[in-house]
């Protein structure tokens, strides 16, 4: 049977993969599971949830409540929110876990499910099988008093931003910031927050209807924040995706400053400030070769971790770092949050542009981002790209022409017949040919043959 969690909780097509069925069931389990150590104290479980606009987070989330309450789960429903918000608020509430409903930055007809444990932190592996397991056996089904109560979640969104305002080291006064909200969950608290912060606040893609997040805005869709940031003469774009757990930014040139260059700047202050923990950033294998090269040239150590913000928590929790991320603009400031958050982001980024006088375009200089080529070999034997000897050989042909001045990685999709070819180069050309040249390999060695 196929594990019903991926990477990052359950998610697919609402009302397909996604159901209101479905959604009551996980909740049922979860509360089974999350909800135990709280009736072992003798006490009723609480439950923190909330949800992006999509439309069908409506009846996902109607699922889900009912599934926490008729487990004896007290629910506090927070309503349209940020997911880093729906953790954050299972921390500052006490609360014995929470259910985010998102799928991120996914198209509308898209939705998911994910759960936070005590203290607002994702689910390890075990605990999210011991909830699959769970869906298999016997739920709970209390009676009379003992039945959960769903209440509204009042000053949600009040809490989270008083609390980001509280990170701030500078105020944002003479900043010119443009938010693209995504049509989702940050509508409502980013140009709040950053107008609150002192910074002179343009905003696009704060009208979500439900059915137009992530459509042609957002994180993964530049052009309009682009558009805007020049036609206005902002001194900064910031772009949130759906559920606002990440931020990539415009200079004010129009060009994009991704989640890598964010880091590098943000490593940086932070390090000249004595506060970056153990003087280490953690990154995935995918962030830019710049970014390690930058990071060596001020004496910051990168820890490197398998691609997904789950793995860069991992290793922050284990360690006690504070910063890391992802290039896709998942940033986790481990002094702060305990999920990606791009609100949270982009106000650390903002205000450092605020205290330094300095342009955005300045601050990314830190880092040279390396051309970058990333080609997806389909139709091929994935398990087969670590052991097949020939691949291997031209993966080596390759890493000794770049020399230290450029890098290759192979990496097997973890859901899909597919092998990522990444290479770094000097220049885009050299990136290009390489890439080709080792993507015709694997595709000649891996090619999965037709079934009879």
């Amino acid at each position: 049977m196929p594990s019903l969690f991926g990477t990052d909780g359950v998610r697919g097509l609402a009302n397909r993969d996604v159901t209101a069925d479905l959604a009551l069931r996980v909740a049922q389990a979860a509360s089974v599971v999350l909800g135990a150590p709280a009736r072992a104290a003798g006490r009723r479980p609480v439950a923190v949830l909330a949800r992006d606009p999509r439309t069908s987070g409506d009846f996902i989330a109607a699922a889900v409540a009912a599934g926490f309450a008729s487990s004896g789960v007290d629910v506090y429903d927070a309503g349209v929110i940020p997911t880093p918000a729906a953790a954050y608020l299972v921390a500052d509430f006490d609360a014995d876990f929470g259910c985010m409903i998102s799928a991120s930055h996914n198209p509308a007809a898209d939705n998911g499910i994910k759960f936070f444990a005590r203290a607002g932190k994702k689910l390890d592996d075990e605990i999210e099988e011991q909830i699959e397991v769970a869906l298999s056996r016997p739920f709970l089904a209390p009676l009379g008093r003992d039945v959960g109560r769903i209440r509204r979640f009042a000053d949600a969104e009040d809490r989270y931003v008083v609390h980001l305002l509280g990170t701030l080291p500078h105020p944002l006064d003479g900043i010119h910031v443009v938010l693209d909200c995504a049509h989702g969950a940050a509508a409502g608290v980013s140009p709040e927050v950053f107008t609150v912060a002192g910074a002179t606040v343009t905003v696009m893609g704060n009208d979500p209807d439900g059915d137009n997040i992530n459509d042609g805005v957002g994180s993964t869709h530049m052009q309009a924040l682009i558009d805007t940031v020049l036609e206005l003469g902002a001194d900064v774009g910031i772009a949130h995706d759906g559920d606002a757990d990440r931020c990539l930014a415009v200079d004010h040139t129009g060009a994009i400053i991704d989640g890598d260059q964010i880091m590098a700047i943000l490593a940086t202050a932070l390090d000249a400030r004595g506060a970056l923990k153990d003087r280490t950033l953690v990154a995935t294998v995918m962030s830019n070769l710049g970014l390690r090269v930058a990071m060596a040239e001020k004496g910051i150590r990168m820890l490197e971790t398998k691609v997904g913000d789950r793995y860069v928590l991992e290793a922050i929790n284990a360690n006690g770092y504070n910063l890391g991320g992802e290039q896709s603009g998942h940033i986790i400031f481990g002094d702060y949050a305990t999920t990606g958050d791009g609100i949270l982001t982009g106000l650390q980024l903002v205000s450092h542009m605020a205290a330094t006088g300095k342009t955005l375009a300045e601050l990314a200089s830190v880092m040279t981002v390396y051309p970058q080529t990333l080609i997806n070999v389909r139709g091929v034997d994935r398990d087969a790209a670590s052991t097949d000897e020939v691949v291997a050989e031209a993966v080596k042909v390759a890493t000794d022409e770049l020399g230290e001045s450029g890098r290759v990685l192979l990496r097997a999709s973890g859901t899909e017949p597919l092998v990522r070819v990444m290479v770094e180069a000097a220049d885009q050309a050299t990136a290009d040919r390489i890439a080709e040249r080792l993507a015709d390999v694997v595709r000649t060695r891996l090619a999965l043959q037709p079934t009879v």
